[in-house]
């Protein structure tokens, strides 16, 4: 009984509806708000928007549902993309076993029930846990869904010549097995208490096994049938593919195959990719061209006047990510060949801890802030900001000049008399700094850079089109997942409310390299025994407060060792037409996560 009152505190806890920045202090750990009642089916109701009108009673059907987004999706496999653009696209087709929602609950998706250990769903020795899926659901082509499929999902990810972006999510994982066609279950390596990583949010969704059966390994990519699938993979969920044009539009239809079709409210669904936040977050808020954007990443200047035409409803909660500068721990120089950014290569400057200090020191996050976010983001020293339970309040981060300055002079970076750019045995420090195109994001960069050269440190800025930055390693050089640059920026947000899969993208196993195609978690190449062993002390711990300290320790580890530079705690909102119902907010899933139920009234 004890052990079970440890989980309940622990895993139940894990899907409280906890949502707050990083700068509020958490609540004693273990108190009745982080242990609410796991959600039976998926809630449609908007979440708190920062602009609400009144929900009309009747709602409309048909027509189509057009949807803004300023990052173009590539392809709808989401095993072979991070980039959220493509995790939503693929969602409005594709379903894991739950959701999360807006409260930060689990809720069913393909899967009957959310297993607990009261309902004989999580092992008493916590080594399984064991999915029963709902009963007669059909794919798209109209064949049954069974627990094959997701067997399947597991091995196709998991074998390295796949290409798969999700493998961290199954490291743990030491078989998948069909127990019957309705019933799976996953054996750990060892016992786990945050069993919800795997087929969990918009990082789990499941691959038929009839469409990739072939395409497993080298023909992921390489094969002219598997190519196809990447661009039209066949879904359970309420809408199908109609038409896509990777880089621009996709055009979904009713799946008149869905459980609960009768209740599809739109003929199809576009999604228009492209063009920039600004003209989408227009379109939906003054010209009531499109009924919903996404990431309206907008810098306060820009985005106040649109809101205040009145014509749109906001959709925000929780957080959006952080934004961040990741530091290269290898060398990008491109004279290295096909060396470049290899793990085996440190960089030449930024492997100096005091570097890497002095330029965290040297940012000005409150000008930032202040300048480009307004409401929609606040500074933050912490990566990790949500739960709330998990958020460290330890740290401090204010600008510090002089400081900066006395780093770079200790660690042998000196300015030349009359000099702007610090030398060392004759050399510049000099760093390029990589990120998307998108008005905000540059708006950063023109800040950091300036704040840079104010200690003496030379910047050299690169963007290059989200469709490339976010997408696939294989298919060019300038992704973030490369790396071919000494800092880039981009927020990320974890993948599920335990944080296992969030922290394990710091941890050696998980370096980025051309041995394992660019799919790995950790970009920065950096890689740190102490980090490693506080990781493996996290995931393997069951009581609840002791996790929490060290979820706060591994967010401090990492900041005070200059790994990672947090900037904003964003809660930059979406955009919908007041005439649309069921957008909310979900910290750890997709925007699209209940886009069956979505509707429009008069």
């Amino acid at each position: 009984m004890l052990r079970k009152r440890i989980w309940t505190l622990i895993v139940v806890g894990m899907l409280a509806a906890t949502l707050l920045s990083a700068c509020s202090a958490p609540p004693p750990v273990g108190s009745p708000t982080l242990v609410p009642t796991v959600a039976e089916s998926a809630v449609a109701e908007p979440t708190v928007a920062l602009v609400e009108s009144p929900t009309p009673a009747v709602p409309s059907s048909g027509g189509t549902l057009k949807i803004l987004y300023s990052q173009a999706i590539t392809v709808l496999n989401p095993y072979l993309s991070s980039g959220s653009k493509d995790l939503d696209g693929a969602t409005i087709i594709l379903e894991p076993l739950a959701h999360y929602n807006q409260d930060d609950q689990l809720v069913p998706a393909l899967a009957a029930e959310i297993p607990s250990l009261d309902n004989g769903g999580i092992a008493d020795d916590y080594r399984s846990i064991t999915w029963k899926l709902k009963p007669d659901v059909l794919w798209s082509d109209g064949t049954p869904f069974t627990a094959q499929d997701v067997v399947f999902t597991w091995r196709y990810c998991t074998d390295v010549a796949t290409g798969c972006v999700w493998t961290s999510l199954f490291a743990n994982v030491e078989q998948i097995e069909a127990l019957d066609a309705a019933t799976v279950k996953i054996t750990w390596k060892q016992p786990t208490p945050n069993p919800f990583t795997t087929f969990v949010s918009r990082s789990g969704l499941i691959l038929q096994q009839a469409q990739f059966a072939n395409c497993i390994g080298a023909n992921a990519m390489q094969d002219a049938n598997c190519q196809a699938a990447n661009l039209a993979p066949i879904g359970t969920n309420a809408y199908k593919l109609k038409e896509f044009r990777p880089g621009d539009t996709v055009l979904y239809a009713q799946n008149p195959n869905y459980r609960d079709a009768a209740n599809t409210a739109f003929d199809q669904i576009e999604i228009k990719g492209g063009g920039d936040p600004a003209s989408a977050a227009r379109a939906v808020c003054e010209t009531g061209e499109a009924d919903f954007t996404g990431n309206l990443q907008v810098t306060k200047a820009v985005l106040d006047p649109i809101l205040a035409a009145g014509m749109c409803d906001t959709v925000a909660g929780g957080s959006a990510g952080v934004e961040r500068i990741n530091f290269n721990f290898s060398n990008p120089d491109p004279a290295l060949g096909a060396q470049r950014s290899e793990p085996d290569q440190p960089n030449p400057i930024l492997s100096d801890l005091r570097v890497r200090q002095a330029i965290t020191k040297a940012i000005d996050r409150q000008m930032i802030a202040d300048q480009l976010f307004g409401t929609s983001g606040v500074p933050t020293c912490n990566i990790s900001v949500i739960p709330q339970a998990y958020a460290s309040t330890s740290l401090t981060c204010a600008r510090d000049l002089e400081a900066a300055k006395a780093l770079l002079d200790e660690a042998g970076w000196l300015l030349p008399e009359g000099g702007k750019v610090r030398e060392r045995d004759g050399k510049p420090l000099r760093l390029s700094f990589q990120t998307n195109i998108n008005a905000l994001r540059q708006s950063e960069q023109a800040i950091i850079k300036s704040n840079l050269a104010d200690v003496g440190i030379q910047v050299d800025l690169e963007a290059y089109d989200s469709s490339v930055f976010f997408g696939s390693a294989v298919d060019n050089e300038h992704t973030m997942h490369q790396f071919f640059a000494d800092l880039q920026m981009y927020s990320n947000r974890p993948m599920d409310y335990g944080l296992d899969s969030y922290f394990q993208a710091w941890i050696c196993a998980e370096v980025n390299s051309v041995a394992n195609q660019w799919t790995k978690a950790n970009d920065l190449r950096y890689c740190n025994p102490a980090y490693d062993a506080l990781y493996n002390q996290f995931i393997s711990e069951f009581d609840s407060s002791k996790r929490a300290e060290l979820a706060m320790q591994l967010n401090d580890f990492l900041i005070n060792d200059a790994v990672v530079i947090p900037l904003i705690n964003r809660l930059t909102p979406n955009a919908k037409a007041k005439s649309l119902v069921g957008p909310t907010h979900s910290s750890f899933d997709s925007m699209f996560w209940n886009i069956a139920t979505w509707k429009r009234v008069p």
